[in-house]
């Protein structure tokens, strides 16, 4: 290869297994992901770094547990989505090394501050909204600091018709482009001619008809982009990857209106570290350096890819706080190798509980410690202040820095022990059955926590 390879990184928003074509139901259209799937490489174990979005893109972009980086939830208005100044992007690491690059889409990775955008954490780019969604006909979106209203297009188009215009601009210098859609989150809008086919098969409510709309129209830009790099003829050496951040919003995990729709079975959904919360697709393309056609069984992990794209791309990263992640290349291309085998997770809304809402993997088995309902709540008027985000972006010149609200929790439920090789939809609970194992991962995952915590705390004065 004469060139660096270009690496384009596509990330979805609450999109499950299920909603792509090629693993789903038949409900979900597809047909580029679904081809994109038959020429790459599919991971079938692979993992966000969280169940919801903050957390889970800055274990993606710094490959690190989220915990220690100090983006911990959602709410950004209480600054809980910033990552800490002291954390190395992969953005910082390819700019450092001649990449040109550019970030379309949503951040949450710190809505508020100068200090926090992302042109100030590698992007060099940025065309996006910085919070946790956006109106998809409403919009206002920040263009390296400029503000600038909606036309009337529909959202995720603009954000195809600004990546295509990435790539045409730097076609002739090795680039990373993280598109990172808001489609399918909410708010559930989409062209209402698409919509309505979905809703005239009469097998879903609008909200999920609109779902898959949603997902249809974010599919047909990806085929545009991708014809993109072939007209260039930067198809071969560009390595593609498309995934999701968590798993589907479905109203059993998040309330409200019911979204709940067909996700190969697996337990839970976005907010929960069952794998209906965390276990996300990833499709992985790159006809010069990987090869394709076929699937991939290994347990991988968000914070994976650092590493691995940093190695594929022969660039060293920065000096920065030590890596979790594992470069995962030589056995994606078939070499001797080996992979972690332990893995945690943990989330709940505000200060973390390590026994709320977390799990870990050791080999095959999956420890769960259940949610606690106190903690996974937000107060209402913090979520007010994020729908006045939303609205007025520029009306927030600080995060909220009162205390947060109190939670009383009562003691935790028991654990709950699975093996994911032989029951990957969580139905039969082994805990009674391994007694000493559930001690032996209990006892770990305590360790991991106080261990990322303790980090965290370390530098949450500078948040």
């Amino acid at each position: 290869m004469s060139r660096r390879p270009n690496i384009l990184l596509i990330v979805a928003d609450d999109m499950g297994y299920g909603d792509f074509g090629v693993f789903g139901d038949g409900s979900a259209h597809t047909p580029a992901l679904d081809s994109l799937a038959a020429e790459g490489v599919c991971l079938t174990q692979h993992y966000s770094a969280s169940p919801v979005c903050a957390p889970a893109r800055a274990g993606l972009l710094t490959g690190r547990y989220p915990h220690r980086t100090g983006a911990i939830s959602v709410l950004e208005v209480r600054g809980q989505d910033r990552l800490a100044l002291r954390e190395v992007t992969l953005a910082d690491a390819l700019r450092a090394a001649g990449y040109a690059t550019g970030l379309i889409g949503k951040w949450h990775l710190g809505a508020i501050g100068p200090l926090y955008h992302p042109n100030a954490r590698g992007f060099a780019e940025f065309v996006g909204f910085r919070g946790g969604w956006s109106d998809y006909y409403d919009w206002t979106l920040d263009r390296n600091g400029t503000w600038e209203r909606g036309d009337g297009r529909y959202l995720t188009e603009v954000f195809t018709d600004e990546a295509v215009a990435f790539v045409r601009r730097h076609r002739n210098e090795p680039f990373f482009l993280y598109l990172a859609y808001s489609a399918p989150h909410s708010p559930f809008q989409a062209p209402a001619d698409v919509v309505q086919r979905f809703l005239e098969t009469g097998r879903f409510n609008s909200a999920v008809a609109t779902i898959y709309a949603m997902i249809e129209v974010m599919d047909q830009g990806v085929a545009r982009l991708l014809e993109e790099l072939r007209a260039l003829g930067l198809e071969q050496n560009t390595i593609v990857l498309f995934t999701s951040d968590n798993g589907p919003r479905f109203r059993d995990s998040s309330g409200g209106v019911d979204t709940t729709r067909f996700n190969c079975g697996f337990a839970g959904a976005k907010m929960s570290v069952y794998e209906g919360g965390i276990r996300v697709p990833m499709i992985i393309r790159w006809p010069a350096g990987l090869e394709g056609r076929r699937r991939f069984d290994g347990m991988v992990h968000f914070v994976d890819w650092v590493p691995t794209l940093l190695a594929a791309a022969g660039v060293e990263r920065p000096s920065g706080p030590p890596l979790d992640g594992w470069n995962i290349l030589p056995v994606l291309r078939g070499e001797p190798g080996d992979l972690p085998t332990v893995r945690f997770w943990q989330w709940n809304h505000y200060t973390p509980i390590g026994t709320c809402n977390a799990a870990m993997r050791e080999g095959d088995w999956k420890l769960v410690r259940p949610q606690i309902a106190p903690a996974m709540t937000a107060d209402p008027h913090d979520w007010e202040l994020d729908r006045a985000y939303k609205r007025d972006p520029d009306a927030f010149g600080d995060i909220v820095r009162s205390p947060e609200p109190e939670h009383v929790i009562l003691h935790p439920p028991p654990p709950q022990l699975f093996n994911i090789a032989q029951d990957p939809t969580e139905q039969h609970d082994r805990a009674t059955d391994e007694p000493a194992r559930v001690d032996h991962m209990i006892a770990a995952l305590e360790t991991w926590f106080e261990e990322v915590e303790a980090e965290r705390r370390s530098h949450a004065e500078e948040q």
